[in-house]
């Protein structure tokens, strides 16, 4: 099963979300002219991840911070956060989803939306926590 649409819808209503944007997932879907090409398993998918990063949020953001060492949270990119925040969900509550799977997206989507160096940054954090995760 392929979530990558999920995961940029997801990316984006999350990002908008940062910025103060409040669009339902509805909307979203309807604005990325893909609202058609979700099965029911890819929106439920989206509608979870974007629901457990937004619970935990907080919880997230200090395993982000544990591992992005000399970078404060507020220093990193909108986007870059919002993808290292979904990676990071995936990896600790949806164990369904195969680990490589889930950094190899990451990685994708920050080639799309993000600076150049972004991928090997969120590469590197997203290999940390999985290791530190495999070993708990």
């Amino acid at each position: 099963m392929d979530h990558s649409l999920a995961r940029e819808i997801a990316m984006k209503m999350l990002y908008a979300a940062s910025l103060g944007g409040e669009e339902s997932m509805s909307e979203v879907l309807e604005q990325s002219g893909q609202a058609d090409t979700l099965s029911g398993k890819e929106k439920t998918f989206l509608e979870n991840l974007v629901a457990g990063v937004r619970d935990r949020q907080e919880e997230l953001d200090e395993i982000i911070g544990r591992y992005s060492q000399g970078w404060a949270l507020n220093r990193l990119a909108k986007v870059d956060l919002t993808i290292l925040r979904m990676a990071v969900y995936e990896l600790k509550y949806m164990p369904e989803v195969p680990v490589g799977a889930t950094i190899n997206e990451a990685v994708e989507l920050s080639k799309q939306f993000c600076e150049d160096k972004s991928s090997g940054f969120i590469n590197g954090i997203l290999g940390s926590v999985a290791r530190a995760m495999t070993n708990e």
